[in-house]
């Protein structure tokens, strides 16, 4: 069978371009630039290199950033930092690379920002909204994957969808998300049995364990959408959580250039929807305050 590629390149363009127009928009109407502060605790390269990678996505679309490179740091150390930028005006959003060393708390690091600056979608708050279907910044990925869906009008409702990995900022987020579209969840880990058999009644399969090519391509139903969130350096070439579904699978985000695209892109738009919410909560109790003025004079 024919397979077609859902093109994240494509999307992200398509989301850069909406973002460019509304971080214009945002500067012309309140004399201010939007900017993201980025956090990389520790020494690790694939770290270093996806907030480099975000950083040059901010340059592109017009909004500012301001870099933390922390080599050695303690968990109180890093939610003073965060703390901080969540009384700093200047700041509209706050990305904590993940993940963390591992003698940082990264549940209370994450927990530490404040919903509204919350563009990654990684804290308890943004999490617990996410699941009742409320307004949040979600997580990157798992929104960047709705984002996918929503660009290529696929229908999720009633379908059934195998969630490969139980993550807080990846697996069971998008299940939640995926769930509140009406899609049937089963979510996978590492004590599923039978893996192989979940996977082949699968309509939709969200690969997200940080495996090279742990799912087989013999394991998919025919006819099913693959969503790869994997992204593993193997032998000098990137590949996926999933063997290659080319031929079985109808639709499917190639490793590279699928889902990880539209993160970055996802957060931007994020980043632009909290610049502007938080000049809109300044509006409305400014408009409060004057109004209680305006009644205590009567």
């Amino acid at each position: 069978m024919e397979s077609r590629i859902l093109n994240g390149k494509l999307v992200a363009q398509t989301i850069e371009t909406e973002v460019r127009n509304k971080v214009y928009e945002f500067e012309q109407t309140y004399n201010e630039p939007i900017t993201l502060a980025t956090i990389v605790v520790g020494n690790d390269k694939a770290s270093k290199t996806y907030v480099k990678m975000k950083s040059n996505a901010c340059k592109r679309v017009g909004i500012n950033t301001r870099e933390y490179i922390l080599p050695d740091f303690t968990t109180e150390g890093l939610i003073a930092i965060i703390e901080k930028l969540n009384q700093d005006p200047t700041i509209n959003g706050i990305l904590v690379q993940h993940p963390l060393p591992r003698h940082i708390d990264e549940k209370k690091c994450f927990d530490a920002i404040t919903p509204e600056k919350d563009v990654d979608g990684v804290s308890s708050t943004s999490f617990g909204k996410i699941a009742f279907d409320e307004q949040a910044l979600g997580s990157a990925t798992p929104r960047g994957i709705i984002n996918i869906l929503d660009f290529y009008n696929i229908n999720v409702e009633g379908q059934k969808a195998c969630i490969i990995g139980r993550s807080p900022i990846l697996g069971k987020p998008i299940a939640a998300m995926l769930l509140n579209k009406s899609a049937t969840i089963t979510v996978c880990h590492s004590k599923t049995k039978n893996l192989e058999k979940e996977v082949k009644n699968a309509d939709i399969v969200v690969a997200a364990l940080g495996k090279p090519e742990f799912i087989k391509k013999s394991w998919l139903k025919e006819n099913c959408i693959v969503i790869d969130a994997g992204y593993n350096y193997v032998n000098g070439h990137s590949v996926g959580d999933v063997e290659n579904p080319d031929g079985i699978a109808s639709l499917y985000t190639p490793v590279p250039g699928g889902v990880g695209p539209v993160t970055i892109a996802t957060l931007l738009e994020n980043t632009v929807k909290a610049a502007t919410d938080q000049k809109k909560l300044i509006e409305e109790k400014t408009k409060q305050g004057k109004q209680y003025v305006k009644e205590g004079i009567k």
